[in-house]
């Protein structure tokens, strides 16, 4: 019977999990970041499915050949997540496997459901291979600045879109102490509005895994790119190695990676199909 674990037995999950998998995996088995698992055996997983507390997907860990898993998949998916999912806005089931073995499973498994596939890169950068000489002039009217406590707090209300910043670290994080304490972020703010942000959204050991978002209008300026840059060396005066994932048709996400020097490291399918289909 799949069956919700509680945090305090996240651990039970490390035995199975991929080692040479998603950040993201190992930062919710680690309580570093939210998310929720659902596993076949409370006392000794065999195969299990992680719900990204970011909503920004599920992944499937474990044994892909464990049949009773298999079984009991569709219906737990059709009476406890998509209700869930329901009642906070989320409209896809956006599954992955933690190894590729799990990727003609999930296919097969989902198969009566109108499922849709694409291709992710993961991305790791060396010390050896970043191009900090690539960095781009920051133009006149914007400036970067590290995400402090203070900034993030806005006591002086100096930034009139602090929720941006707000809206970014609750996405993937439990507390505010718990991203000042392991992650790292940069912002560049143009006439007091933060319109770029490059910040951690899932960290686990020294792994910093990026998410970066700036708003439409400041787009084309390089705006990512720069922040991007100050993150990077961020992580390599603090012995961080920054990790990249996105998604094969995200060309510009993909520009900038690897405008840095980013190589890639592995690449992943992901599976989706709509909860109201």
């Amino acid at each position: 019977m799949i069956s919700e674990l509680k945090k305090r037995d996240f651990h039970k999950c490390k035995r199975i999990l991929n080692e040479r998998g998603q950040v993201e995996a190992k930062a919710v088995i680690a309580g570093i970041n939210p998310g929720r698992i659902f596993v076949d055996n409370l006392d000794t997983p065999r195969s299990g499915l992680i719900w990204l507390g970011n909503n920004d997907g599920f992944i499937f860990i474990g044994d892909e050949n464990n049949e009773q898993f298999h079984l009991e998949l569709n219906s737990f998916i059709d009476a406890v997540i998509a209700p869930d999912a329901r009642r906070i806005g989320l409209q896809w089931f956006e599954g992955i496997g933690n190894h590729e073995g799990w990727d003609i499973t999930i296919k097969r498994l989902l198969n009566q459901r109108k499922l849709s596939s694409w291709l992710q890169r993961v991305y790791e950068l060396p010390k050896e291979k970043y191009k900090q000489e690539r960095e781009p002039e920051l133009e006149g009217g914007y400036t970067v600045h590290k995400i402090t406590e203070t900034l993030y707090e806005n006591k002086d209300n100096s930034i009139q879109n602090i929720d941006f910043l707000h809206n970014t670290i609750v996405w993937s994080w439990t507390s505010t102490d718990q991203f000042f304490s392991k992650g790292i972020g940069y912002c560049i703010v143009h006439k007091n509005e933060i319109v770029s942000i490059c910040s951690t959204s899932f960290v686990f050991e020294n792994v910093q895994c990026i998410g970066i978002e700036t708003l439409q209008a400041h787009q084309g300026k390089k705006l990512a790119t720069i922040a991007a840059h100050r993150f990077v060396k961020d992580c390599f005066e603090n012995d961080r190695v920054p990790y990249w994932d996105c998604m094969d048709m995200n060309k510009p996400s993909i520009a900038v990676a690897e405008h840095l020097g980013f190589c890639r490291t592995f690449n992943y399918m992901g599976h989706a199909f709509s909860f109201e289909e």
